[in-house]
């Protein structure tokens, strides 16, 4: 590792602790509009046939975050780099909350997804930091991080909402931000990509060619692909399952089930021990067995008793659990080539994640509209065993964990 960072010791603890919150608060901006759509599209006036871009605009711009500006870490000063993501996400934000018609608020909805893409350079840069030896269960402690601010991020949005207004969701957010940013420009150490010759567009036209010539890759891919999917499909429909003629839940009750999606969190940490000590294969099993039996189990009882409705929280932490830890592992694996493609080989990572998800919204949405719960679960419970079955071919076909080095 070429960098001012390398002259130093490894990062610490405490900095690694830092980092964790730091993605979990910034990763939250991307789902504290999912719950307030309604409000937000009735208070600007938008056509409740169009409310879907309320969220979809943030989606979007993160996905250009993601393909466009985290491949930058390969080339560009990596601190410099994070602190004017969260720079651009700190005035998207204030945006956001300062908002009172449309344009004003794509605009900020677009920006904010785009500082959200943050996360994905602190990630790889904490690899960095990172002994090989224990590079999992930093990975896990990120992720981690990750996913209790995803968790975290709609039940918070939706209780400031009834406090306040959708407008205070947005100006915590800001406040946060700026903490964040403060902090990191304080604490992170400096690291400069050793790429001398690589320029911007040789950087994105050599993306491609990484994809293909890179197995572990594109396995780890579409495995957590079709995981992601899973996990979307879930948690667009449950709080319509929730709130539907089984439940009749309040919002409020719906947003303490989303709570409990926190506690398969857990599993990062342990999944990232699972691959320091190389049983990252058992441990990708589990985790996809896990998320397809977190479906199943929904149908153990009648929908709207009280025991199903406590095996659907189960169910969430099971799923949540699973698909956290296939992320930690497909992640301590690319993050084990060289360190001068890691922040290209996770764009290409989380850019084909984001395409699952995105599918498993959709198929979800649809399934739920045309079959409610039954034809849900069902498509919910492929998505798993879908990957699965893929997995399985790593014996039919012989693969084999790369070697070290890979051509760009």
């Amino acid at each position: 590792m070429n960098s001012q960072a390398s002259h130093s010791p490894y990062a610490s603890k405490a900095l690694i602790l830092l980092l964790g919150i730091s993605v979990g608060v910034i990763v939250a901006n991307l789902y504290y509009a999912q719950p307030l759509v309604g409000l937000i599209s009735q208070s600007l006036g938008l056509d409740p046939a169009l409310a879907g871009l309320i969220v979809m605009l943030t989606q979007v711009g993160y996905g250009l975050g993601v393909l466009f500006i985290i491949p930058l870490g390969d080339i560009v000063e990596n601190k410099k780099l994070i602190l004017t993501m969260i720079t651009i996400a700190f005035f998207a934000m204030l945006g956001l909350g300062l908002s009172t018609a449309l344009i004003p608020y794509f605009a900020a909805a677009l920006l904010a997804g785009l500082g959200a893409s943050s996360v994905q350079i602190i990630v790889p840069y904490a690899a960095h930091l990172t002994p090989e030896a224990t590079r999992g269960r930093v990975v896990g402690n990120l992720m981690s991080g990750l996913m209790i601010g995803i968790m975290l991020s709609r039940p918070t949005a939706s209780i400031l909402t009834d406090l306040f207004s959708w407008h205070a969701v947005f100006y915590l957010s800001a406040a946060l931000m700026l903490i964040i940013g403060l902090i990191l420009y304080r604490k992170l150490p400096e690291r400069k990509p050793h790429n001398p010759d690589l320029h911007y567009s040789k950087l994105l036209a050599s993306m491609g060619a990484l994809f293909l010539r890179t197995p572990i890759l594109r396995r780890r891919a579409i495995y957590q692909a079709c995981m992601f999917g899973a996990f979307s499909l879930f948690w667009t429909t449950t709080p319509l399952l929730l709130a539907g003629p089984e439940f009749h839940l309040s919002q409020t009750a719906i947003a303490l089930f989303a709570l409990a999606g926190v506690a398969g969190a857990i599993s990062a940490p342990l999944a990232g021990r699972f691959a320091d000590k190389g049983w990252s294969r058992s441990g990708t099993a589990i985790a996809m067995i896990a998320a397809a039996l977190s479906f199943l189990m929904t149908h153990i009882f009648p929908l709207g008793s009280t025991m199903s409705l406590a095996f659907l929280v189960l169910s969430a932490i099971l799923l949540d659990a699973g698909i956290t830890a296939n992320l930690v592992l497909g992640q301590r694996a690319i993050f084990s080539l060289r360190a001068k493609y890691r922040s290209r080989l996770n764009g290409l990572y989380i850019a084909t994640i984001f395409v699952g998800g995105a599918i498993g919204s959709t198929v979800g949405a649809w399934a739920f509209a045309h079959g409610g719960w039954s034809r849900t679960s069902m498509f919910g419970f492929l998505f798993p065993v879908i990957a699965l079955i893929y997995f399985g071919t790593e014996w039919l076909t012989g693969f084999q964990k790369p070697r070290r080095k890979v051509r760009s």
